[in-house]
C-alpha cells in the first residue's frame, strides 16, 4: 500500500481514484454473448459452459432431488451459522416492512400507497474462486419477505460440473426452488431474453466479475432493471490512536482478497498506528488462502494521513466507500457527519465481516463511488410502490382552481378541461 502524507485537497480526487479495466474490449465480448443467447437460447447458454466452464451442461436446471442432497454435504457447524445468519437477515428486513396508511391532503382529495412486490427476480450467484453462498440469503430472504412471486438462482458451475452444495443448501432455506447452472455474462442473458428453460424475470440482482456488471448494464436498455451498478469490493477504514493494528489490518485484508481489483483505503490521523497497521498488513497476508488476490489489490490500495476528523470525514465522503470501518475516539457522534457509504461498522469490535454474513444487514451495496447516489439492496429492492388517489366532487371543487390556473399556465388545455367538465356538470345538477 502507498502512504500520501497529507495531501492538499486538489489531490484527492486522484488518490481516491479506483482502477481502471479495458471496458471497451469486455463490452464486446458482453455484446456478443447477449446476441447469441436472445437468439439461440439454451444451445447458446450450454456452449458457453462448455466454453468458460469446462462443463457441458445436459441439463441447465438443478433437480428438486440435487437441491435437497445439497444439505447431506454441509456440515452441522456450518449449518448453524447458516441458520443464525438467515435469522438475522429476516428480523433486520422484516423490520423495514411499514403499514401504508391513507392521506388527505386537502379536504376530499385522499391519497395513499401501495407496497407491491415485484413479480419475477433474478439472482446471479458468483461460484468460482469464492461461492458466494452467503449473498443467497442476502438477496433470496428480502425477495420471500417481500413477496415476489418467482425467484431464480443462476450460478456458475465447479469443474465437476455441480454448484457448490452451500449455494444450493442457501437456496433451499432462503425459499429458491429454481437453480440453474450457468454463469457469465450468458446467465444475466438468460434471465433478461427467457430461453426455453430459464424464464425471464423483470429485475436482476448480484454481484459478479467484469462480464457480469457489463451485462447487467446492458441489459438495462431492454426493460430489465438491475439492483445498482457494481464493482469491485472496497472497505476504507477511518482509524486513530485508539484503533487496533491488528484488526485494522485484518479489516484491510478482508476485503483485498476478494480479488486483484479490489480496493481498499486505510485514513488516518495517527502515523505511528499507520506504520504498525503496515507491518500487520505484511505479517497477516502470509498466512492466507488468497494471499496472492491480497497482494495484488494492495497494489491499487491507499493509506492517507490526514491531520484531523474533518478532514477524514470529508475525504470518506468524497471516495464513497462501498464498506467503512470507523475505528476512532467519540465514533458514535462522528458517523453522523457520513453522507456517502454503502455500509457502516463502527468501533473497534465490529469488522465488516459481520455484515457480510451474521448481523443482519445487508452486504449488496454500492461500489465504485456509487454510494453517493445508491443504497444498499433493501426490502424497497424487491418492491415497487404504486400510489392512489379518491377525489370527492367538493374535494375537486377545492382544488380544482388551482389545477386549471396550472394547466393554463403550462398551456395544457386538455389538462384544464378534464377538471372543469367535471365541475361544470356537478354544478348542473
Amino acid at each position: 500500500m502507498q502512504l500520501f502524507r497529507f495531501p492538499d485537497r486538489n489531490e484527492w480526487p486522484k488518490l481516491l481514484a479506483r482502477p481502471v479495466s479495458d471496458d471497451e474490449q469486455i463490452g464486446k465480448t458482453v455484446k456478443r454473448i447477449l446476441s447469441d443467447v436472445k437468439r439461440n437460447g439454451d444451445a447458446a447458454l450450454k456452449k458457453y459452459t462448455e466454453r468458460y466452464d469446462g462443463f457441458y451442461p445436459e441439463s441447465l436446471e438443478i433437480s428438486h432431488i440435487e437441491l435437497e442432497e445439497a444439505e447431506k454435504a454441509i456440515d452441522e457447524k456450518l449449518k448453524k451459522a447458516i441458520a443464525l445468519a438467515a435469522e438475522n437477515i429476516e428480523v433486520f428486513h422484516r423490520s423495514q416492512l411499514h403499514p401504508r396508511k391513507k392521506i388527505i391532503t386537502s379536504p376530499g382529495v385522499e391519497c395513499w400507497q401501495k407496497d407491491v412486490p415485484i413479480e419475477k427476480i433474478g439472482l446471479y450467484i458468483p461460484g468460482g474462486t469464492a461461492p458466494l453462498f452467503s449473498t443467497v440469503l442476502m438477496l433470496g430472504i428480502p425477495a420471500r419477505i417481500a413477496g415476489c412471486r418467482e425467484i431464480i438462482l443462476c450460478s456458475p458451475p465447479r469443474s465437476d460440473g455441480n454448484i457448490h452444495p452451500a449455494i444450493l443448501y442457501s437456496a433451499r432455506l432462503a425459499g429458491i426452488n429454481r437453480v440453474f447452472t450457468i454463469g457469465g455474462a450468458q446467465a444475466i442473458a438468460a434471465m433478461a431474453y427467457g430461453t426455453k428453460t430459464i424464464p425471464r424475470v423483470y429485475k436482476i440482482f448480484g454481484p459478479g466479475n467484469q462480464f457480469v456488471t457489463i451485462a447487467k448494464q446492458m441489459i438495462t436498455h431492454y426493460g430489465v432493471a438491475i439492483d445498482m451498478p457494481a464493482g469491485p469490493s472496497e472497505v476504507a477504514v477511518m482509524a486513530d490512536d485508539t484503533a487496533e493494528p491488528a484488526f485494522v489490518a485484518a479489516d484491510l485484508l478482508s476485503q483485498a482478497e476478494h480479488g486483484p481489483d479490489s480496493q481498499v483505503l486505510l485514513v488516518s490521523n495517527n502515523e505511528p498506528l499507520v506504520h504498525h497497521v503496515i507491518k500487520e498488513v505484511e505479517r497477516q497476508v502470509k498466512s492466507l488462502s488468497r494471499g496472492q488476490y491480497a497482494m495484488k489489490a494492495l497494489e491499487n490500495s491507499r493509506i492517507i494521513l490526514l491531520r484531523d476528523n474533518a478532514d477524514m470525514i470529508d475525504l470518506i465522503n468524497d471516495y464513497a466507500p462501498e464498506h467503512l470501518i470507523v475505528a476512532v475516539k467519540d465514533a458514535d457522534s462522528l458517523v453522523e457527519s457520513i453522507t456517502n457509504a454503502g455500509s457502516v461498522f463502527i468501533g473497534n469490535y465490529t469488522p465488516e465481516s459481520a455484515g457480510d454474513y451474521v448481523s443482519g444487514t445487508n452486504h449488496t451495496l454500492p461500489t465504485h463511488g456509487y454510494a453517493k447516489s445508491y443504497s444498499g439492496v433493501n426490502m424497497d429492492s424487491f418492491i415497487k410502490k404504486i400510489t392512489f388517489q379518491k377525489i370527492s366532487p367538493d374535494g375537486l371543487r377545492n382544488i380544482g382552481p388551482a389545477i386549471i390556473a396550472m394547466a393554463e399556465a403550462e398551456e395544457l388545455t386538455a389538462h384544464k378541461n378534464a377538471v372543469l367538465v367535471r365541475i361544470q356538470e356537478k354544478e348542473k345538477k
